[in-house]
């Protein structure tokens, strides 16, 4: 079982993983322009996609977790865990947990810049 589920999410990453490369290199050929919008177009569509694909699960294939490791785990994080991050941003604040959306939305933020800075500054 577990091995499946592997599978499933590795299938899903990889296609994500394809599709975020070459959207970002196709829209760098159309905009080589400072602002990265390859990854923002990434960002934003798999957000839409991570939605789409939850919404889905609740009419569709909710008894079937394949399709949510596949489409969701897989696909959408293979794509873009910003997609992952606002999915579980909004679960808070559905669950009207807006102390804790906050500081996870701020801390992943503001955390995640220093770390990425910190793991460059540790190298030079």
């Amino acid at each position: 079982m577990i091995l499946k589920n592997i599978l499933l999410v590795g299938l899903g990453g990889g296609a994500g993983s394809i599709g975020r490369y070459l959207l970002q290199r196709w829209l760098h050929n159309i905009y080589p322009h400072h602002f990265p919008w390859g990854t923002f177009a990434v960002n934003v569509t798999g957000c839409f996609l991570i939605g789409l694909f939850w919404a889905i699960s609740f009419k569709s294939f909710d008894t079937n977790e394949n399709w949510k490791l596949l489409l969701m785990t897989g696909l959408c994080g293979g794509f873009t865990t910003f997609s992952a991050f606002t999915l579980e941003g909004i679960g808070l604040i559905r669950e009207q947990r807006l102390g804790l959306f906050f500081l996870y939305a701020a801390g992943s933020i503001i955390l995640g810049l220093l770390a990425t800075y910190s793991g460059m500054k540790l190298i030079r």
